[in-house]
């Protein structure tokens, strides 16, 4: 079995008078990261699945006296797919402030509603996290950083969800299941969502311009709805933990740009399956974004689990001057290139070295990129 990163951090919040929140992609291991952790600790538990049709109903107007008939003896309370139960942030309130010796822990694959109603409620009362697709940390602790790098093609297609990294030979039916229900399940009961077929011309569009700048108008130009509308459905499709934005560094010069945008998915594989493009990568046109994608969301893997606060962003100029990715920690800058073929190795603009003077700058390759993702 492959240890997540999550579940050392999890461990070591429990029975402090808090609930654990845990969020992030449907399959991307949350049930079974939490069955391993209540497992361990061989306490009763109880376990509701927020999916099934019948559980929302027993959550629904329950007093603190019901809960704790409910709960008996348990010890632990897991709910699953909380996000389908209303006031499910009043029920967690009342179970963490008035019935002692009880840990509550609850996940969601929808951010959009799980989040929404419980950090009012929950306010000081929760430790809050995400889990994605498998990390390259994670893979090279179970089978070696050797062979994790050797698997490289294997995740710049068909990337890490469990499922995939578990079973490759059946990848490419696993993930196109993936992306062509699964994933938006949550975005689909919305009544927000008027136009379904839209949401999927659009996570198409953006799969073609991973590792470019997104303008929403082009985008709504080309499918004839409104910028509004596109945003709003971006916006979503982050909340349901598909796709992220990454914004401009734009600080110190006139002609930098600032209000632009790119916007990645949080796997690669999802992101080919989009657009049924499982070709080996010496036949691509896209292995640049490929692995711009992968780069950083693994990335944001590791801050996540690390609990390492920092800006990103990608920089460029109206001169098309660019840098891929930065990060600002602690008051400092990391300037980063992606460069999957090294034949030829970039400069770095001399306008960025003039209004960021003080930055450390690395050139990310196959052969040196796990030093920047452990």
């Amino acid at each position: 079995m492959i240890a997540r990163e999550l579940s050392k951090v999890i461990k070591s919040r429990l029975f402090k008078q808090k609930a654990i929140i845990l969020t992030g992609p449907r399959q991307s291991g949350k049930t079974t990261l939490i069955k391993n952790l209540v497992s361990e600790f061989q306490i009763p538990y109880v376990w509701f699945n927020g999916d099934e049709p019948n559980v929302p109903s027993i959550f629904n107007k329950i007093t603190s006296p019901e809960l704790k008939q409910l709960l008996g003896k348990n010890k632990i309370l897991v709910i699953d797919e909380a996000q389908h139960i209303p006031e499910i942030g009043i029920t967690l309130k009342l179970i963490t402030d008035n019935i002692q010796d009880i840990q509550v822990i609850a996940t969601g694959s929808s951010a959009l509603d799980l989040l929404d109603k419980i950090n009012e409620p929950l306010t000081g009362r929760k430790f809050e996290y995400r889990l994605f697709p498998m990390s390259f940390g994670e893979l090279s602790d179970h089978h070696g950083s050797i062979e994790e790098k050797r698997l490289l093609s294997q995740r710049l297609v068909f990337g890490s969800y469990p499922e995939i990294v578990t079973n490759p030979a059946e990848a490419t039916d696993t993930i196109k299941w993936l992306s062509d229900s699964y994933l938006y399940k949550d975005l689909f009961r919305l009544e927000s969502i008027k136009k379904p077929e839209l949401l999927v011309k659009l996570l198409q569009l953006l799969s073609y311009q991973v590792g470019n700048e997104v303008s929403y108008n082009e985008l709504s130009q080309n499918l004839g709805s409104d910028p509004k509308t596109i945003e709003k459905y971006i916006g979503l499709l982050e909340k349901t933990f598909v796709v992220f934005r990454l914004g401009a560094l734009s600080r110190n010069l006139r002609n930098e740009i600032r209000k632009s945008r790119k916007i990645y998915f949080y796997d690669n594989g999802v992101r080919n399956a989009l657009i049924n493009n499982f070709n080996l990568l010496n036949i691509r046109q896209d292995v640049g974004g490929l692995w711009e994608n992968y780069l950083i969301s693994e990335r944001l893997k590791i801050a996540e689990y690390s609990r390492i606060y920092m800006n990103k962003f990608f920089w460029r100029t109206k001169q098309q001057q660019e840098v891929d990715y930065v990060e600002e920690r602690d008051g400092k800058m990391w300037a980063y290139e992606f460069k999957y073929n090294t034949g030829r190795q970039p400069r770095l603009s001399k306008s960025f070295k003039n209004a960021y003077p003080e930055f450390n700058y690395e050139i990310i390759s196959p052969e040196n990129y796990p030093g920047f993702l452990l």
